[in-house]
């Protein structure tokens, strides 16, 4: 491989790299395994007879996403031994290093609580849903990339939209009603107002804090309004968190807050939405998830 040749294949990652990045962070929900993912293709990549691959963009997603699947495999098997619950990574999308958000799709199958949901289908599943969802390819051309037919592609993506498509429902907030509840339970906890946030959380809403065992959270989900607001307005309890520092930002294309303790410890909180409450509550504290989240 001359200078010039890797120069170019280089080049050739880079024009599709946004793309690219999104798909594998849309399959493992973590930034850093997507960009080992980018990095390990890149290196196959060097080492292909270039002048032979018609269509780089479409070679180079099927690498990405078969290396993203035999990834997400490891990770799943291994799951057993993660501390309380498991969130996606947070990921700054104010600019998205994933290319423009310039549709609902692409923006929605960034979400935290849709890559939260989209844990619970099998690695195929997953692949096929985000392929044909976010990216909207056509199921032939999903097939070519993972190697099954078309017919069983179709079957998986149904399969999976099956399985998800109660909780989906429970996601229909857009960002400005999702600003607006998290502003307000943000509020409500702070005055430690029970009533108030008992009122913004839809009856059968559900919590997931994601310390890794690194920081205080959680190590169950916490379902039900009442017992997510005495959750919450513990949290925030003057007389045992004082000076708890707030700044908006956007996450996974969604509002979300970052939250800094005196002490230096930080966690970042979004919301999921429909039906004018708050049916999710994801915060994120293990300090290997929040390297990319500034402040």
């Amino acid at each position: 491989m001359t200078t010039t040749g890797a120069a170019e294949a280089a080049g050739a990652l880079t024009a599709h790299r946004p793309m690219l990045l999104g798909l594998a962070y849309r399959l493992l929900g973590s930034l850093h395994d997507a960009e080992d993912v980018l990095q390990e293709t890149y290196l196959r990549w060097l080492d292909v007879d270039r002048e032979s691959v018609a269509e780089p963009r479409r070679y180079l997603s099927r690498v990405v996403t078969r290396l993203a699947l035999d990834r997400l495999r490891a990770r799943q098997a291994a799951r057993e031994t993660y501390v309380g619950p498991w969130l996606p990574e947070p990921v700054p999308t104010a600019p998205s290093p994933f290319g423009p958000l310039d549709t609902v799709e692409l923006r929605d199958t960034l979400s935290t609580a849709l890559l939260h949901l989209l844990e619970r289908l099998t690695p195929p599943e997953r692949a096929v849903y985000v392929l044909h969802t976010a990216f909207a390819l056509p199921y032939a051309e999903i097939a070519d990339l993972l190697g099954r037919s078309a017919a069983d592609c179709r079957q998986l993506h149904h399969r999976a939209v099956a399985r998800i498509a109660d909780d989906r429902r429970r996601f229909t907030a857009g960002p400005a009603e999702q600003r607006r509840l998290l502003e307000a339970f943000l509020a409500a906890a702070r005055d430690g107002d029970l009533a108030r946030l008992t009122d913004l959380v839809a009856a059968d809403a559900t919590a997931w804090s994601d310390g890794g065992g690194r920081v205080r959270a959680a190590r169950n989900p916490v379902h039900g309004a009442d017992r997510i607001a005495r959750f919450f307005a513990g949290i925030y309890a003057r007389d045992r968190r004082p000076g708890i520092r707030t700044t908006p930002a956007e996450l996974n294309g969604a509002p979300a807050l970052l939250l800094r303790w005196p002490a230096g410890t930080r966690y970042t909180l979004a919301v999921a939405a429909a039906d004018g409450r708050i049916t999710g509550v994801y915060l994120v504290g293990n300090p290997d998830k929040l390297t990319r989240v500034p402040g």
